[in-house]
């Protein structure tokens, strides 16, 4: 059954195309709109719900990647390529089915990215910090028993024990908050290495994140072992006795070496840098442990520049589906764009829609790469971000540029006589002194805006946003954000949901 009453190969062309807009401004008049309408609505008509089983699901988290977020890139990346960006399409915005997710946990208003991780993996809400355990574990719980009878089954367990190969693929550390609630289950989200426990939670034989990859899997465990795994936190798996191929010590102080224990128990290969990631052969790769950076790997605007040499996440994602694709029972699949979230926090807007116009990449190679009618794909959010877009800008002004409005040519000044730009934070570190020889990027906390921007460009990469309330660091938001489905049983997406309600989702696509 498909999804529209379309060939594949046209559905296809349809989710890859919106990178391919005319440059030819389209002449828009009332019965252009009209004519636009109906032609959606005849789109929407032609939809027919896809029920069959899924064979495989792939779950994209933009972390951090709000709807202000993706109004931001979809502009951004239309404008990059030079076409109407108002009207310019993210992959992951062509698809048929939309929903709500409500971000709230257990304790927080506005969460973080552990329980709100935990939340759609496990479909149980939990407190902040916590990550794949129940809310009635307090964070920081010490004892491993504790820890180990309130643990909440993820839907990469139930993958790995239903014969189905796994993956996961993270452009954040693969101990961070998003990427290890897939495997880990641990009171505190910071316990990345052993070294990060406290002297109680050793004492309890509290085991880190990174040692649970390799140690939660295995004979008499969870299936046998993350088949694909992609991304950063390398110093986090090695001993503080090695030094890495970019000049950086491990931070494991019990000597385990967990790349060597991943190819050892697993029969798998571990690569560090592009090099030996493009020298992975999908067709005969089994088990792959790849981790390209210390810590965190690039943002996409500065992943050239890496010492070792990076992967796009468009370019882990589509070797992580040619390897796990040849498994008959079918895999899952989760990766996530983790430095969207990174470049908010640092109220840097433009590396904020670079990385997550790079998810939308990612989204792409995935579809051109699986079969629509057995492969459910999910893209959402763990949160949001106080990003706004904001004032009057006319049509087809730069979004990172200085309002400008219609029939105008130059900024519109704000009550204090001064420009101000489309987007801002309202909170952060974009909060600057107000002393004329202060450069725009300082992040100091103190009194005022940024003096005159009138001769400042903010469409520079590095230039930071402003900030009403002062913080060293952005905060998330609280707002639902967005859930975009296609595939077998994408149609349950709809309405305004729980954010634990998409585990529902992919747990029934698999029949779990």
């Amino acid at each position: 059954m498909q999804l529209f009453n379309l060939k594949r190969t046209a559905m296809v062309a349809m989710l890859l195309g919106s990178q391919l807009l005319s440059n030819v401004a389209l002449a828009e008049d009332a019965q252009f709109w009209l004519n636009d309408g109906a032609a959606s609505l005849n789109d929407s008509k032609k939809l027919v719900p896809n029920a069959r089983k899924a064979k495989n699901v792939i779950l994209f988290v933009g972390d951090g990647m709000g709807i202000s977020t993706v109004t931001g890139a979809r502009i951004f990346e239309g404008q990059l390529k030079g076409v109407d960006g108002e009207r310019n399409k993210l992959s992951f915005e062509e698809f048929p089915y939309v929903a709500l997710s409500k971000t709230y946990s257990t304790n927080q208003q506005t969460s973080d990215s552990a329980p709100t991780m935990t939340a759609i993996i496990s479909g149980v809400k939990t407190n902040d910090g916590i990550i794949s355990l129940n809310q009635s574990v307090a964070r920081n719980e010490p004892n491993k028993n504790v820890i180990n009878a309130n643990k909440v089954t993820t839907l990469l367990e139930q993958a790995e024990q239903a014969g189905k190969v796994t993956g996961v693929v993270s452009t954040a550390r693969i101990t961070h908050a998003t990427p290890a609630a897939t495997y880990a289950h641990i009171s505190n989200r910071d316990w990345e290495a052993n070294a990060n426990l406290t002297p109680a939670a050793v004492s309890g034989g509290v085991k880190d994140i990174a040692a649970q990859l390799i140690d939660n899997f295995g004979a008499g465990k969870i299936g046998d072992g993350v088949d694909v795994v992609f991304g950063g936190g390398r110093s986090y798996f090695l001993p503080n006795t090695i030094t890495d191929i970019e000049g950086t010590k491990g931070r494991r102080t019990d000597g385990r070496n967990l790349p060597q224990e991943y190819v050892t128990k697993f029969g798998g290969v571990y690569v560090e840098n592009k090099t030996g990631f493009d020298a992975i052969n999908p067709a005969t790769a089994t088990k792959v442990l790849g981790l390209f950076n210390p810590s965190h790997m690039e943002y996409e605007q500065d992943r050239p520049n890496d010492i070792a040499g990076e992967p796009s996440l468009a370019d882990m994602t589509g070797k992580a589906i040619d390897i796990l694709k040849k498994n008959q029972n079918g895999f899952f699949l989760m990766v996530e764009g983790g430095r969207i979230d990174h470049a908010s926090h640092a109220g840097n807007a433009y590396r904020t829609f670079k990385d997550a116009v790079a998810l939308s990449d990612a989204v792409r190679e995935a579809v051109s790469k699986v079969n629509l009618n057995d492969t459910l794909i999910i893209v959402t959010a763990d949160h949001s971000h106080t990003l706004t877009i904001g004032g009057y800008p006319k049509r087809g002004n730069p979004i990172l540029g200085k309002v400008v409005e219609p029939g105008k040519t130059t900024p519109t000044l704000a009550a204090d006589g001064k420009p101000y730009t489309t987007v801002s934070f309202a909170n952060g570190p974009g909060y600057h002194t107000n002393s004329p020889g202060d450069a725009v990027y300082n992040e100091s906390i103190a009194a005022g805006r940024v003096v005159d921007m009138s001769g400042v460009d903010t469409e520079d990469p590095d230039f930071h946003q402003e900030a009403l309330v002062p913080l060293s660091s952005e905060t998330h938001a609280g707002e639902e954000v967005a859930i975009y489905a296609i595939g077998p049983k994408s149609y349950l997406v709809h309405g305004v949901q729980e954010q634990s309600y998409i585990y529902q989702v992919m747990k029934d696509a698999f029949g779990f």
